[in-house]
């Protein structure tokens, strides 16, 4: 099959892609850049010229073509084994850390979050384990503006809740015609916000950072300089879960590689 884009194109828009959001195209997932652009460019009925010419000029368009290249593959509770690390392992650590600290705020990022699901899930477990007195703070941030809208509105089709337990499915949905929709004392623990990794999120002090099958999509040097700036972002003794086929080994870090009885995580640990 003919490329669409010719060679100097296609280096142009994964390099625009690049610059601006760390998302590495290689030649072997090209085809999925160029029939993203295809669509785009037949919808708008626009040459490939005048495009690219209006993404350097618009902030907005550019945005809306990041939101178009992203993959947005998620379920609730995906990987159990990282919910069994985070209930059993990271928040009874955390915990004990806090009450000796008098901090009763538990700090969660869901960075790459796409459509809601992830953030919903590790809300509904907190929901579980918090004790009396102790409150969360839940922010979920993707570069899909579509992803954010759908996630804010907590509502999802029967087929995409397999793999909620029922005791949640009982507790914290309530079913609609055609789906289930997350009842308010869930969604009011998430805060939905619009984030680009490849920028510092202003955040600090977060007890856990949860940033799944997201940096696979980056070269080392954009992996590198995400897992910097959550570093900067976590508190210091915090919890990073990446996804299974991720890793920092060969990285330049100083987080602490942590294999529990479930699964494998990082730790930012600064005080010994």
């Amino acid at each position: 099959m003919a490329q669409f884009l010719s060679e100097e194109n296609f280096e142009r828009f994964r390099t625009l892609i690049y610059d601006a959001s760390g998302i590495h195209f290689s030649e072997s997932n090209r085809p999925i850049l160029e029939s993203r652009l295809r669509d785009i460019l037949r919808k708008n009925n626009i040459p490939v010229s005048d495009y690219y010419a209006l993404l350097k000029a618009s902030s907005e368009e550019l945005k809306l073509l990041l939101d178009s290249v992203t993959t947005n593959l998620t379920r609730f509770f995906r990987n159990t084994s990282h919910f069994q690390t985070f209930e059993y392992f990271a928040i009874p650590d955390l915990l004990k850390r806090k009450e000796k600290a008098g901090d009763t705020t538990m700090r969660i990022w869901s960075a790459g979050c796409s459509t809601g699901e992830e953030p919903y899930s590790f809300a509904m477990v907190l929901r579980e384990l918090l004790p009396t007195g102790h409150k969360s703070e839940i922010i979920a941030s993707d570069i899909s503006l579509k992803s954010l809208v759908a996630g804010k509105e907590a509502f999802y089709p029967e087929g995409r809740m397999n793999g909620v337990p029922e005791k949640y499915l009982a507790r914290y949905f309530e079913q609609k015609p055609g789906g289930y929709l997350v009842k308010d004392e869930i969604r009011n623990m998430v805060r939905f916000d619009y984030h680009n990794l490849k920028f510092d999120s202003g955040f600090r002090g977060l007890d856990v950072v949860i940033c799944r099958n997201v940096i696979i999509y980056f070269d080392e040097a954009a992996q590198q300089a995400v897992i910097d700036k959550f570093w900067d972002a976590m508190s210091p003794h915090s919890y990073l879960f990446i996804g299974h086929s991720e890793s920092l080994f060969g990285m330049k870090t100083r987080f602490e590689f942590v294999k529990t009885e479930w699964a494998s995580i990082y730790r930012k640990n600064v005080d010994g």
